[in-house]
């Protein structure tokens, strides 16, 4: 059973109400301009949501997994694309910021980014390096105080309006992941950064991703976050993190696919009565309800595992894998009980069936999380959870 705190359940109707009433009505306009949410975007910032993982001095709410994972989730039931946007700016674009930079660029970066004056992203991705990061070619090599970085990244979230970016690159030509560092790069002050191809996509369509091209970008020392090696290990830490997140969302995008199928299976009527009367329909709820149901369990025992301070490599994998790959088959269930309506752009069902697709790469594709839970096994007890 899942127990949240009165002022986790307040702070979830909270932010319902501002998805309700701010969100949804805007929806499926933004899908269909792809483009960012600038106005929600500012509006999140204002709200507070950006900062709800960190400090007060900085802007932030100092609140647990769980709370952020409400967020999430409630986020995602309105909008995929705007909730893609604000997870990036508040986790993945932020963080090496906080855990590693300076006060002083807590100061310049962090806070702004914090109140969504600034967009934040962080560049991994390279056309020939995803789940194989070892195979990144992106550089960083010395000069004088500070390093020139050259490469290019691809499939970053927000990279056509980003105004700052984490960016990995190796410290050394070597193959293998030992010598990648985290470097913050600043577009406004900073010379050789430009933007590649904006990636046209089918899902979270106004979450906007494009390529980044770093020609000679000269980087002051003071922007590599936490020395010249260990990038990889330092993204590590957070990657349950970001696992347990990526399945809120999951969570928040079956729910308004159910709630929508569920809807619309009472209003059609075939054969003299609501659809959702006759057991095909019926049984395809019933089957829905429960992998969600299932699914949020996983998800906010493994969001309250993180706020314990345990480790939760395989049991992260485990939540993260079930819930995108749960919220890709409700939505593919509800746009069957919507039958030629679930392919009509006037429903909701079509975009919840598109947007689901967003969710199997993030945090590691649901081959890669195989990998990873079954290296996790601990074959000697015969056990598959401890």
């Amino acid at each position: 059973m899942i127990s949240f705190t009165a002022e986790q359940e307040e702070f979830r109707k909270t932010v319902a109400r501002f998805v309700d009433a701010e969100v949804v009505p805007v929806a499926d306009a933004l899908d269909e301009r792809a483009e960012f949410p600038t106005g929600l975007f500012k509006r999140i910032g204002e709200l507070g949501y950006f900062g709800l993982r960190y400090p007060e001095k900085y802007g932030g709410a100092g609140s647990d997994m769980v709370t952020y994972c409400l967020f999430a989730e409630e986020l995602a039931r309105g909008s995929m694309s705007v909730a893609a946007a604000a997870a990036m700016q508040s986790l993945m674009g932020t963080y090496f910021i906080y855990k590693y930079g300076s006060e002083r660029l807590h100061e310049r970066y962090l806070a702004p980014a914090l109140r969504g004056d600034l967009v934040a992203t962080f560049a991994l991705t390279e056309p020939n390096a995803g789940s194989d990061v070892a195979n990144i070619t992106t550089r960083a090599e010395r000069r004088g105080d500070g390093w020139v970085v050259r490469g290019a990244k691809t499939w970053v979230t927000n990279a056509p309006v980003a105004d700052v970016l984490t960016v990995a690159a190796k410290t050394s030509p070597e193959r293998g992941m030992k010598n990648i560092a985290l470097f913050l790069l600043d577009r406004a002050t900073m010379r050789g950064i430009t933007l590649g191809k904006k990636i046209e996509k089918m899902a979270v369509r106004a979450s906007e991703t494009g390529e980044i091209l770093l020609d000679g970008v000269e980087v002051p020392a003071e922007h590599l976050l936490g020395g010249e090696t260990g990038g990889v290990e330092k993204v590590g830490t957070i990657l349950s993190e970001i696992r347990v997140m990526t399945a809120a969302l999951a969570v928040g995008l079956a729910r308004a696919a159910y709630d929508a199928a569920l809807a619309y299976g009472r209003e059609r009527h075939a054969f003299g009565k609501p659809i959702v009367e006759h057991q095909a329909i019926g049984f395809k709820l019933a089957d829905m309800l429960t992998s969600l149901h299932a699914a949020t369990l996983m998800t906010y025992q493994a969001a309250a595992g993180l706020d314990a301070g345990r480790t939760l490599t395989r049991e992260a994998a485990m939540t993260k894998l079930f819930a995108s790959e749960m919220a890709v088959k409700v939505t593919d269930e509800a746009a069957r009980i919507f039958g030629s309506y679930g392919l009509a752009m006037e429903y909701p069902a079509q975009r919840y069936f598109r947007d689901a697709r967003f969710l199997l790469p993030g945090g590691g594709t649901s081959e890669i999380l195989r990998l990873v839970i079954g290296r996790e096994l601990d074959y000697r007890r015969g056990e598959a959870l401890s």
